[in-house]
């Protein structure tokens, strides 16, 4: 758990540095159904480069539901994005409160410490199914989970890919129940959006509560 812990540490101290490095964030979308988000962005770094900035970024670092996404680069790009949202089809953007563009190229510098580290950990094939963010399916034995999350730090979140494989079922077969643990209900939307089926199953347990009764009694 220790080594785990450190691992995180070490993956949070050299993103924080890469975020550093240039002027980036994130943007919340949700768009309809006519939206674009690759064309979008293209023409967000051409202007970009119209601004002289060198080998700009904007790319999707997060797919959360069905017209919800998160596009993350320079500045200026999602700047640009907020500014021509009714031109693409955007019905709502909000800039998230993050000090870089986490799950994009801009992340590169990250990647080395990350998989160093990572060297120096035995890490197990899972005893329960976990599934990896960057491609949506299980992840398979030590070599492949630890492929995968050196990829993660610069490659998008397939959310909502991975609620599709997490809650594929045969037609008549009934539902797991879903616990989301932990403060808010943001896992549960996103799941009510991606499968409403699944999300009839969907219970929240806030552990503050648990622990103010705690407290109490």
């Amino acid at each position: 758990f220790s080594l785990a812990l450190y691992a995180v540490k070490v993956r949070a101290e050299a993103m924080q540095k890469a975020s550093e490095a240039v002027p980036s964030g994130m943007l919340s979308v949700i768009g309809r159904r006519e939206a674009n988000y690759k064309f979008a962005c293209l023409e967000a770094c051409r202007h970009c480069e119209s601004l002289g900035i060198e080998n700009p970024v904007c790319e999707i670092s997060n797919y959360l539901f069905p017209d919800s996404r998160v596009i993350a680069g320079h500045l200026e790009a999602l700047k640009f994005l907020q500014e021509n949202a009714r031109k693409y089809y955007f019905t709502r953007t909000k800039m998230l409160p993050v000090s870089g563009a986490f799950h994009t190229r801009l992340m590169e510098s990250a990647v080395e410490p990350l998989a160093e580290v990572l060297k120096s950990i035995e890490i197990q094939k899972p005893l329960l199914c976990v599934y990896s963010n960057v491609d949506g399916k299980k992840y398979m034995h030590s070599k492949h989970i630890k492929k995968l999350l050196v990829k993660q730090v610069v490659s998008p979140v397939m959310w909502e890919q991975t609620m599709h494989s997490v809650y594929k079922r045969k037609q008549g077969t009934e539902f797991p129940y879903t616990y989301e643990v932990g403060p808010g209900k943001q896992l549960g939307t996103i799941l009510k959006n991606c499968n409403l089926k699944a999300w009839k199953q969907y219970t929240h347990v806030d552990a503050l509560e648990d622990d103010e009764e705690a407290a109490e009694t």
